[in-house]
């Protein structure tokens, strides 16, 4: 490896940022090589107890100087929080849109850094919540290099979770530990445990590396999945309103779901798909039929009295008083459902499953593309 290769810990912490002193402290101890650069990825209701600890406190500080470490760059610019994809931090990666957006952050941190080969990544997944962890060993086992580790640390149970814990100091400092007790810091013992992992990137197309730069971790996933099986199928599960597809699922609102059926049902029964032509506006078929699919699965009335009815009143075959639905109306619900498709999936795959639509004369045809591409589809009630 060359000498101008440059160390860096890479990290992601919660509620304990402790993992971090932990960290650098049993790299120490084993005599294996630290880092020169650290960076903590972390939600924005967690930063206030990583600065408080490390800065404030000062325990940051008192690692180095307790241990005599040489200089390693730290400071409050090396945090990155967790963004969302307008760029604003999340507040705790609790909601699962939050969970999508803490994979892609850290698919995207780690694709910036091992892309850079004069960079040694060196990662711990020993803090933050469950789901970081695993993203973040997923994507250094998707784009790792010879040269990068992975790791995680762990301490004796009587020091585990004990807020004024930080590293075992080289002289006796006496602190208060579970129910009430007295314990000295000396006395801890922390263990950093390496974990082997399988490095893909080599195995992986260079190309599909390269769009990782960009993609989301599901329109990853989804290429990887579709790379390695040639025979996608396409699962409507109608109990969870989602449609799955190379291994990925996409969420729709009982509304979309309700008007993806709708098209995949004209799909299926002519090759000519929805027409909508210049008598569509004309005719309440079209919304009977839409609103038939979406009793199943929504229970939103403002759906339904966007045509002019209660859902008592659908649900009872009273619609004298029904209203057609308007051309915009479909337009605007297959762009929203082809959105959240191509959110989830690459292009090349979201082209397969989404709503087409093909101008033939005068007449608008809409289509569920998965039938043109000879995917299977497969419902599940």
């Amino acid at each position: 490896m060359s000498q101008t290769t440059k160390h860096i810990l890479l990290i992601v912490t919660g509620a304990s940022p402790q993992v971090l002193t932990e960290t650098i402290f049993a790299l120490n101890q084993q005599g294996k090589q630290l880092p020169e650069e650290v960076f903590v990825i972390t939600t924005q209701n967690t930063k206030d107890m990583l600065v408080n600890g490390l800065f404030t406190q000062g325990y940051w500080q008192k690692l180095i100087d307790d241990y005599q470490l040489p200089k390693i760059t730290f400071n409050e610019n090396n945090i990155w929080l967790i963004e969302d994809d307008t760029g604003n931090p999340i507040l705790d990666a609790k909601t699962e849109q939050e969970q999508t957006f803490m994979a892609d952050f850290i698919t995207r941190k780690v694709f910036e850094l091992t892309s850079d080969n004069t960079l040694s990544i060196h990662a711990s997944i020993a803090g933050g919540r469950k789901t970081m962890a695993f993203y973040l060993g997923y994507a250094m086992s998707l784009l790792g290099r010879e040269q990068d580790s992975l790791s995680h640390v762990f301490v004796n149970d009587e020091f585990e979770f004990v807020s004024d814990f930080y590293y075992p100091t080289p002289y006796q400092h006496i602190i208060e530990g579970k129910n009430n007790s007295s314990i000295d810091c000396q006395n801890a013992v922390v263990t950093l445990a390496e974990i082997p992992f399988v490095r893909m990137r080599k195995s992986i197309d260079q190309t599909l590396v390269n769009t990782m730069e960009n993609a989301s971790f599901s329109q990853t996933v989804a290429s990887l999945n579709s790379a390695h099986n040639k025979e996608l199928e396409l699962t409507i599960n109608k109990k969870a309103r989602e449609l799955k597809f190379a291994g990925v699922e996409i969420k729709l609102s009982a509304k979309e779901f309700a008007f993806y059926l709708w098209i995949l049902e004209h799909s299926k029964a002519d090759e000519k798909g929805l027409v909508i032509d210049r008598t569509f506006e004309d005719t309440t078929e079209h919304v009977i039929a839409f609103l038939t699919h979406f009793s199943q699965h929504g229970s939103d009335s403002r759906v339904y009295t966007k045509y002019g009815l209660e859902p008592e009143e659908f649900r009872d075959g009273e619609h004298k008083n029904l209203i057609p639905m308007e051309r915009d109306f479909v337009q605007q619900t297959r762009s929203q459902i082809n959105k959240k498709i191509s959110n989830r999936l690459t292009m090349e795959l979201a082209e397969k499953i989404s709503i087409d639509s093909v101008k033939q004369d005068n007449n608008t045809h809409y289509f569920v593309a998965a039938f043109t591409n000879r995917i299977k589809v497969n419902e599940i009630e």
